[in-house]
């Protein structure tokens, strides 16, 4: 087919006119270009682009970009990549002209590789470590919580799966769950030292003050092969400040409208070229309040100061040496109103006819760390601590002694592609009280005998880096109990990382735990059970399986990541309390077993603009099956371990005016409660008992921080916003007309699962210097 002449010259006609509209517009372009860096290191896969339009890139392996064929105008050049802070920048883009536009990323606190210690018991980053933790640091704790009067219980509503139980309605002792386990089987740790025993664990983790805190560390499943017994759940490493990143003089000082008063003061002084660190923490409550009309206060009032002191040894060598102390005492009493006022519990401890509850605590804690000179890498973690509790629960007096003595002598070496840890520990536990956990009959007569154990461990740990994204590790630990001989504590995990962004993990683990009655069940020495101890008690053990996946992206107008975590864990020789008997507590191993399963998934997200969230939500079954008195077996639910729960913070940071708003909320869904019957009248049970399944309930906080200098800044907020409290007394057996208030046969204290302290405003300063 051919074209005629007035074709072909109308076709040469649209050629011209289009190369010149072509050209017309390639004249109207330009380009932007540059490099992106931190800390002097090229940057990869960080998103350029201009805001409003299709234009964008990434960054290559030498952190350059090139943005082409840009249209004349002004622009919005934007850069953002995961554990950095976004840029926004204008530009002017001009015809011709290649803009040469370099940047240095700042790295995002809450998104930064933080370095963690607890999954391998050595320094690694997050994103490195073959074991799943979850990290909270001090200026997050600044963000959300009033961080003169919170203390780690409280600290843990930030992480998801992890909540405080209310182990009493009067004294409102509390412990840390981690995935529906109750308090007794988390370990809690000092700077990656286990100096918090099972004695501590009802009453001194309130005393570990935000003042001290750097960040903590959480593992979720059993940890026993680094850290033995009492890792059965999960661990929490308290990680405490660098004495030579403090400012010189700090002060933080809080009130409240339920007239409570908080404060901290701290120095850091340098001696030489050894820098310390000493800090005050105290909390002042002494405010009666009863809401729900059960004659008891709603809250535990208390007198409570914790003095901490840090050091970093100056050596020549420049090995390690780290000193710190830390001295904590705690006056708590609740009970009715007469035994509050005017301090008159002080003369009414154990009164038998004026129901109160008083609780004195003394605690010492010593730990450090000292690396050897030498060319291998040997280092040692020592801790000591002494505790004690005089204490009355109503006209019952509970004493109680414990002094822990720790030594980890860790050797750090290399191989070929493995990383391998060794240690050697030795711990020595001495534990007394006045109950029946410390008695035994001799020749027709019953007689105290302390529990004291001295418990020597080895434990050897290989992290094999099989591939660049495959790593395997493997561990195995024994301990020798005098009662129960070698008890063995397996470990393995493995973190594979299919892409860049994307990191599979699995563990799986062993957990073994030696009891405690005081801290298994609080109505051991509350209420007016007998006790009775069928058996010597052998220590708990578990399995754990565990899937941890984490996706970190960029998109959504910003980047972040979502976790997503299933567990099982499956116990045995539980011990489960037999409350049937009327009048007792009978304490067995029990022949059947327990299980809890779950899966929580995490979002984490910052936006371009200052604004931050993160949301969780964990969803669980917890069961105990055991034989009834039919001889079938029987599941139950655990007691106080919630089917599902929720949390979530946004925050917003409005840099002009140096401000912050925070929000907070969790959610707690429905859980078992123990079967208990209230009284009627004539002070006899009621024939139906209270609920034995909780309502959900949520809790709310909001605080706003205000920076006015260098130095000087001001937080206020409201926790327990829209004023949630138990709707039910905690409660049992209060108003039995027959006995004085709090001395029935049927009081318990059992029914606590929700707060019932009520909104609370307050109002604090912060002076650095």
């Amino acid at each position: 087919m051919t074209m005629s002449i007035k074709q072909h010259s109308l076709f040469s006609l649209l050629i011209v006119l289009s190369l010149g509209i072509v050209s017309t517009v390639s004249a109207q372009q330009g380009r932007i270009q540059g490099q992106v860096t931190h800390a002097g290191q090229p940057v990869e896969f960080v998103s350029v682009g201009l805001k409003g339009s299709k234009i964008g890139t990434t960054t290559g392996k030498d952190g350059t970009y090139v943005l082409d064929h840009i249209p004349v105008g002004k622009y919005t050049l934007q850069l953002s990549s995961v554990g950095y802070l976004s840029i926004k920048q204008t530009v002017e883009v001009q015809e011709e002209v290649t803009l040469q536009l370099n940047f240095v990323l700042e790295e995002d606190e809450k998104q930064m590789e933080e370095v963690v210690v607890t999954g391998t018991m050595k320094p690694t980053f997050v994103s490195d470590s073959p074991v799943k933790i979850d990290v909270v640091t001090s200026k997050q704790l600044e963000i959300f919580l009033p961080t003169a009067s919170t203390s780690l219980v409280e600290n843990m509503q930030l992480v998801n799966g992890v909540q405080e139980v209310v182990a009493c309605g009067v004294c409102y002792t509390n412990s840390i769950s981690i995935n529906g386990l109750p308090g007794p089987y988390t370990a809690v740790l000092m700077d990656g030292t286990p100096i918090y025993g099972n004695l501590a664990s009802v009453y001194g983790l309130n005393g570990i003050p935000n003042m001290i805190v750097d960040r903590f560390e959480v593992i979720k499943g059993p940890s026993s092969t680094l850290y033995g017994s009492e890792a059965v759940a999960g661990v929490i490493n308290i990680i405490t400040k660098d004495p030579a990143e403090q400012p010189l003089l700090s002060l933080d000082i809080m009130g409240t409208s339920h007239l409570e008063s908080f404060g901290n003061i701290a120095i850091a002084p340098k001696i030489g070229k050894s820098s310390g660190y000493i800090g005050l923490n105290y909390a002042y409550i002494n405010d009666f309040d009863d809401a729900n009309g059960d004659g008891f206060g709603d809250a535990a009032n208390m007198d409570r100061y914790s003095l901490f002191t840090k050091w970093n040894i100056y050596r020549k060598s420049g090995k390690k040496f780290t000193l710190a102390g830390k001295y904590y005492y705690e006056d708590r009493r609740n009970g009715v109103e007469e035994y509050l006022a005017d301090r008159n519990y002080r003369t009414l401890r154990g009164s038998d006819t004026i129901y109160g509850e008083s609780i004195y605590t003394n605690r010492t804690e010593l730990f450090g760390t000292y690396e050897l000179n030498t060319a291998p890498s040997l280092k040692v973690d020592f801790s000591l601590s002494h505790h004690d509790q005089d204490s009355y629960y109503g006209s019952d007096h509970y004493v109680a002694q414990q002094q822990i003595a720790f030594a980890n002598f860790l050797w750090n070496t290399n191989w070929k592609k493995h990383d391998i840890l060794t240690g050697l520990t030795a711990r020595y536990n001495a534990y007394d009280d006045n109950s029946v956990a410390t008695e035994v009959e001799q020749n027709g007569q019953v007689i105290n005998q302390p529990n004291n154990q001295f418990i020597p461990g080895i434990f050897v740990q290989d992290e094999w880096t099989i591939r660049d994204n495959f790593t395997l590790l493997s561990g195995l630990r024994m301990d020798h109990y005098n009662s129960h001989g070698v008890i063995f504590a397996p470990r393995l995990s493995t973190k594979w990382k299919p892409s860049e962004w994307t990191t599979v993990r699995s563990n799986f683990g062993t957990g073994f735990r030696i009891v405690n009655l005081f801290t298994e069940d609080h109505a051991f020495v509350t209420g007016q059970r007998e006790v009775v101890i069928k058996e010597e008690l052998q220590p708990e053990e578990s399995y754990n399986l565990s899937l941890n996946i984490n996706q970190v992206y960029a998109s959504m107008g910003g980047s972040g990541s979502i976790d997503v975590e299933a567990y099982y864990t499956h116990f045995t020789n539980k011990i489960i309390p037999d409350y049937d008997t009327p009048g007792q507590i009978i304490y067995a191993n029990s022949e059947g077993y327990a299980r809890t399963m779950g899966v929580g998934v995490t979002v984490d997200h910052n936006f371009d603009f200052p604004l931050a969230m993160n949301l969780g939500v964990n969803v669980q079954r917890a069961t105990e099956t055991e034989q009834n008195d039919a001889g079938s077996w029987e599941t139950n639910a655990i007691p106080f371990a919630p089917e599902w729960s929720g949390v979530g913070s946004i925050n917003y940071q409005w840099k002009e005016k140096r401000m912050v708003f925070a929000y907070t909320a969790r959610v707690t869904g429905v859980m078992t409660l123990p079967e208990v019957y209230d009284l009627n009248d004539q002070g006899v049970p009621l024939e139906t008992p209270r609920p034995t399944r909780s309502t959900p309930f949520s809790l709310h906080n909001i605080q706003v921080s205000k920076q006015f200098n260098k130095g000087f800044s001001f937080y206020t907020g409201i926790q327990n916003l829209f004023n949630f409290r138990q709707e039910a007394s905690p409660l049992i057996g209060y108003n039995d007309p027959n006995r004085p208030i709090g001395f029935s046969d049927y009081f318990d204290t059992s029914y606590a699962y929700a707060p019932n302290h009520g909104r609370e405003l307050y109002l604090g300063i912060k002076w650095e210097y």
